[in-house]
């Protein structure tokens, strides 16, 4: 503030002092306060800019978690508690790397949605952040070494760019095994690699590997009576680590990053109830503008499908496809 006032008042007193300084001398000295202070600032103010936010609302973020991810209090805890804690530390000591899982549905995409958002004002749209889908950007086993110096190329070049860079990939049950440790040295406790710091970055790994183990552990609790609010972390995180390490379908397959401990947290994402889908159809009607309809929403949660087959607890697609049924019912 206050170096924004003595350039403010430079700039006042030009006129005043231009013929006691040589033109070029003054002008030198605008340009800089120019481009040094006032120039980023305003450039910033008309288009996003890298770090633009300089702390993270742990408040806005936890009301956004809160009021649009539902049946997952394990994920709503890491996430708010690992992502505030990464963003409000001047000098973290490695990238923040979250692997998410869980079934399709269950919210998986739709946190990485919230992070960008509460980072970045465009959020998945932001220059900042780069999603890579498995099956689109590395289709073929045969080009994996090709496709190891390009993930590298581009990962050193965005962050060389913008040290706050997010990098989401979605799809790692179907990447082909071996090839995200090309990354492995991005995401180590290095100062500096090649001359880059990747101290500030964020890697969001997106995968169904270990679903299985995380459905296991919650249909027990409600089989055994218990609510699903009181699974914690401890309950689940070794064995869905060790689930995905040994997963040979998995892009995490006898991985160097679960090896080496670089994976900060592994988030279990539950398979979401009855209830869980009533809401995620009720949040949709308000964000459509419609008048809340308990018929409706009831109807739309009744055709989705559940599992095991004869006790019918979880969801198999999760929210995934509620929004599609719920057009159906207003279709003009």
């Amino acid at each position: 503030m206050k170096l924004g006032r003595a350039a403010l008042g430079l700039l006042l007193l030009a006129p005043l002092v231009v013929r006691a300084v040589e033109p070029i001398s003054l002008g030198l000295a605008l340009a800089g306060v120019l481009t040094g202070y006032i120039y980023p600032r305003l450039f910033c103010l008309f288009t996003e800019c890298c770090g633009q936010k300089p702390s993270l609302s742990r408040e806005a973020l936890q009301k956004d978690l809160d009021s649009k991810l539902f049946g997952q209090h394990l994920a709503k805890k890491i996430i708010l508690n690992a992502v505030s804690g990464f963003i409000n530390n001047p000098k973290p000591k490695k990238p923040l790397t979250l692997s998410l899982h869980g079934w399709t549905g269950t919210g998986k995409n739709f946190v990485s949605k919230i992070i960008a958002e509460n980072i970045y004002e465009g959020g998945l749209n932001s220059d900042y952040v780069h999603l890579f889908v498995a099956t689109l950007h590395f289709p073929h086993a045969s080009n994996i070494t090709l496709y190891k110096d390009q993930l590298q190329l581009w990962i050193r070049g965005n962050v060389s760019a913008c040290s706050r860079s997010i990098f989401i990939f979605d799809e790692m049950d179907k990447m082909h095994a071996g090839l995200i440790d090309a990354i492995k040295p991005f995401l180590d406790y290095y100062d500096l690699v090649d001359g880059v710091s990747y101290q500030k970055a964020i890697f969001i790994f997106l995968s169904n590997a270990g679903a299985e183990r995380i459905t296991d552990v919650a249909l027990d609790f409600w089989r055994s009576g218990k609510q699903r609010e009181e699974i914690k972390l401890k309950d689940i995180e070794h064995a869905l680590s060790v689930s995905v390490f040994n997963n040979k379908n998995s892009g995490f397959w006898h991985s160097s990053l679960i090896d080496r401990n670089l994976i900060d947290y592994f988030v279990p994402f539950l398979p979401l109830e009855y209830k869980h889908l009533k809401m995620c159809i009720r949040v949709e009607m308000q964000s459509r503008g419609y008048e809340i309809d308990e018929d409706i929403i009831s109807r739309v949660a009744e055709e989705m499908t559940f599992f095991p087959k004869e006790e019918r607890v979880f969801s198999d697609k999760g929210c995934k496809t509620v929004f599609t049924k719920l057009d159906y019912y207003y279709d003009d």
